[in-house]
């Protein structure tokens, strides 16, 4: 068993040790595998067959399995590394951790998004973009969207979410107003902005982080851990929910073979959600 820290309490030997990891998957060709696999299930509403990844029941399950995929990777390269967690309630500026040289690097230069600084930068020679949905071999990130500013979630929004009792409801989509699920996840925001908590990070961050194949930017990782931690916490808070749905769905439900349910196994691993719902024995969060 082993630790997940939060990212601002790396010391600088655990952040060399991560990225040189990290580095070192991208050169064996295996970091890119990743994101093809992501953008391979980003899934949406619109689309047919299951939907496993995102807009659905499985999204934290999926995330889950993908995310401990990669650290195992990872601690192929090196045992003593794992994933950190940016809580972006807290480090919630472009100049906060893990926005240092020393890390993942900082914002995209203004006149194309490019990123220049960090380990990640195009000119390091360590990072070039390999098969995505967007054209160029650099990183790309606009940090807050300066021409058009948004903001990270807020502990207010995050609490909205966290507060929920129920883990998620029919149509089992992104269209669905209640549900731990949907509200973490944000597709609903329950105000003026029609994206909130999850999804509301990947736009703040911008760039390669937009799209299907956001894990282009390692920060996808830390993010996604946060994101686990959270489900970890929510399931402490509301000890009697359990996920949604229980069991597949009928013929008749129009979201039947697309909604995954507890005891149907996720594409591409043929593992259930209720294989993934405790990870004590693999690794636990730092406070």
């Amino acid at each position: 068993m082993y630790i997940r820290k939060n990212q601002r309490n790396l010391t600088s030997a655990e952040k060399k040790r991560f990225v040189g990891a990290v580095v070192e998957l991208k050169r064996r060709g295996e970091y890119d595998e990743f994101v093809r696999l992501h953008l391979q299930y980003h899934t949406s509403d619109a689309e047919g067959g299951p939907r496993a990844a995102h807009m659905a029941p499985s999204f934290f399950p999926w995330h889950r399995r993908f995310l401990l995929d990669f650290e195992r990777a990872l601690r192929r390269v090196d045992p003593r590394v794992s994933v950190p967690y940016w809580d972006w309630t807290t480090d919630n500026t472009p100049t906060a951790s893990p926005w240092t040289e020393d890390f993942l690097g900082g914002t995209g230069r203004p006149q194309d998004q490019q990123v220049v600084t960090g380990p990640f930068a195009y000119t390091s020679g360590n990072w070039t973009i390999r098969g995505g949905v967007r054209e160029g071999k650099f990183l790309t990130r606009d940090l807050g969207r300066p021409s058009d500013p948004v903001a990270l979630p807020t502990e207010d929004e995050l609490a909205w979410a966290m507060n929920e009792q129920v883990y998620d409801a029919a149509p089992w989509d992104s269209t669905v107003a209640s549900g731990f699920r949907n509200r973490l996840e944000g597709w609903t925001s329950g105000g003026d902005e029609p994206w909130c908590n999850h999804n509301r990070v990947h736009r703040w961050i911008g760039g390669h982080m937009l799209g299907g194949s956001s894990p282009d930017d390692p920060v996808f990782w830390l993010h996604h851990a946060f994101v686990d931690l959270l489900w970890d916490r929510w399931r402490s808070k509301h000890p009697k929910a359990t996920y949604l749905p229980k069991s597949k769905l009928g013929a008749g439900d129009p979201q039947s073979g697309r909604a995954i349910s507890l005891v149907e196994p996720m594409p591409p691993w043929n593992v259930t959600p209720s294989e993934l719902l405790d990870h004590q024995d693999l690794y636990r969060y730092e406070a």
